[in-house]
């Protein structure tokens, strides 16, 4: 079968070995699949990520993953459900279309997949999943939506560790896939209001799209010039006054989605005093942070990561009921042939928001 492979640093279509399901697999064929920006920064720095996972406890790439080896991308799917390995409980039949984690339980342990040497993830024909971890796609909701499960899943996680009050005001720093996925789980949770900070017109219209209230370009203006105007004052000495006077604020909250050296400085520097700094950018680079000036504000640092099972279906559920209203940001689509190409298109935040790989294409 055709899949996109990563050798030597490039991403070249070719043939890759056929796949049959063992025992709680399923053999699925590949209708839609999300590139992630991990997968742009994988294509030239894997070893460094690989490294940097493994120093942090592993992060599921002990499973004598080569990051130098080939390899297959792919973690944001939808899929159809061509045929059950043996033993399997067959509860969704051939022709379901559904979604998963991107986990496969083997004999072998986990393979995560999009970052495997010995199954592919989304960016090939087929692929193999595993049957108790599957989510069968609600009726009448969109393949490329239903594809956008895992990314707006990452939201979802970041905004479940915030430690928002009812009345909490909070800005997204950065409004690319992580940013618009924060945003969306917020305004499907009931927050707000919600600042969105972007240098990109055409991101800030996709947060704006999501339920944005302030929609932001720090090129003009600082987000946090408008703390203060939401009824949240950023000196210690205001917030003491104001609650002595009977006055009251929800915890202000700020997620960082732009995971690059010195933007967590920056944020410390600005955010008001007690807020919680949710860290969801990742910075695959050593940064510099002042612990002093967090302490003296008593900044709270929060870093997030993944998801959970639970976070995954009720993401596909808050996009199936409408809460998450994803329409529109799927930018363009491709065929093997054009991953790569989609790959340099990535690079300019005009261009595209999401692009979808559709093998059938």
């Amino acid at each position: 079968m055709r899949a996109v492979v990563r050798r030597n640093k490039q991403l070249v279509c070719d043939e890759i070995g056929e796949l049959a399901p063992t025992e709680g697999q399923v053999l699925v064929k590949t209708l839609a699949c999300g590139i992630c920006g991990s997968d742009l920064h994988a294509l030239h720095h894997m070893e460094h990520m690989i490294e940097l996972g493994r120093r942090g406890g592993g992060g599921g790439m002990d499973n004598g993953f080569d990051p130098s080896a080939d390899t297959v991308f792919g973690h944001e799917f939808c899929a159809e459900i061509l045929d059950h390995g043996p033993g399997s409980a067959k509860t969704m039949k051939a022709g379901t279309r559904v979604v998963s984690v991107p986990a496969t339980m083997t004999a072998g342990g986990v393979e995560l997949l999009g970052f495997s040497n010995r199954l592919p993830g989304g960016f090939a024909e087929r692929m193999l999943l595993s049957e108790a971890l599957v989510l069968e796609v609600p009726n009448g909701l969109e393949t490329e939506h239903a594809a956008l499960t895992e990314p707006f899943a990452v939201g979802l996680h970041a905004v479940a560790k915030a430690r928002l009050d009812a009345n909490s005001v909070c800005l997204v720093v950065g409004c690319g896939p992580v940013g618009l996925a924060v945003i969306a789980a917020l305004k499907a949770e009931g927050h707000g209001p919600v600042i969105a900070a972007d240098f990109s017109p055409r991101r800030r219209a996709a947060a704006e799209k999501l339920g944005a209230d302030v929609v932001i370009d720090p090129a003009t203006e600082s987000p946090h010039d408008r703390w203060e105007a939401l009824g949240v004052p950023k000196a210690r000495g205001a917030q003491q006054m104001m609650r002595m006077m009977g006055g009251s604020f929800g915890r202000p909250v700020v997620f960082e989605c732009v995971g690059a050296p010195g933007v967590l400085q920056g944020l410390i520097e600005a955010a008001p005093a007690g807020a919680q700094i949710v860290v969801a950018g990742v910075c695959m680079e050593t940064d510099r942070i002042e612990p002093s000036i967090a302490i003296t504000k008593e900044v709270e640092l929060t870093f997030v990561f993944g998801y959970t099972p639970e976070e995954f279906a009720g993401t596909l559920r808050n996009i199936s009921e409408g809460l998450i209203d994803v329409s529109g940001l799927v930018t363009s689509r491709v065929g093997l042939d054009g991953v790569a190409g989609a790959f340099v298109a990535l690079g300019d935040p005009e261009a595209q928001v999401k692009i979808l790989v559709e093998p059938g294409l």
